[in-house]
């Protein structure tokens, strides 16, 4: 979620609210742009993306040290 939101250049609680209120169903207008239905989901699935890509590094990292350790 960090990588995403300094990406998007938004602190990472708005993005989390932001996520939040897509996945409530209460995303509101921005600067007077209906939000769709396609771009709630568009952006759900880039939050989903950016903390499954955080869980693989971690992942990957307890793996690499795992195997050090051994």
């Amino acid at each position: 979620m960090a990588a995403v939101s300094r990406n998007l250049s938004v602190s990472e609680q708005t993005l989390y609210n932001w996520v939040k209120a897509a996945r409530d169903g209460q995303l509101s207008e921005a600067k007077g742009n209906v939000v769709t239905p396609e771009q709630m989901e568009l952006s759900r699935l880039r939050a989903e993306n950016a903390r499954l890509k955080m869980e693989r590094d971690i992942l990957k990292k307890a793996a690499y040290f795992a195997k050090e350790s051994m």
